[in-house]
């Protein structure tokens, strides 16, 4: 025979009535220092190398990867607005980095040099 809850007994989550213990404080302050400062090494680190311009492009890849991350594990519909606005988000991004220019230039190369074999 299983003894079933009795639900007067079961604790009811009150956060006013929450109390953190010792080894709760410290492993909260050390998961905050040191996601912190990783992520302080991993910025500086990439801004010395990459350039601040650079740098500052991630931040228009986050909305796409939410929504990826979100189609993939939460399964929330992609429309076709966001894929849109996902490839306006990487074009610009192209642009801003200069990778379409040079895109640009590899074809008008291409195109010039088949234009004088025909």
């Amino acid at each position: 025979m299983t003894a079933s809850p009795d639900p007067s007994s079961s604790a009811k989550l009150d956060p006013s009535k929450a109390q953190a213990t010792p080894q709760t404080n410290i492993q909260l302050l050390g998961l905050g220092l040191l996601s912190t400062a990783l992520a302080y090494q991993i910025y500086f680190h990439i801004l010395a190398v990459a350039g601040a311009t650079n740098l500052l492009l991630v931040t228009f890849l986050i909305p796409i990867s939410a929504t990826l991350l979100g189609t993939l594990f939460l399964q929330e519909h992609l429309d076709g607005q966001t894929g849109l606005g996902m490839v306006l988000i990487l074009t610009g991004l192209l642009a801003i980095d200069g990778r379409l220019h040079q895109l640009k230039r590899l074809f008008q190369h291409l195109l010039h040099h088949r234009g004088s074999d025909l």
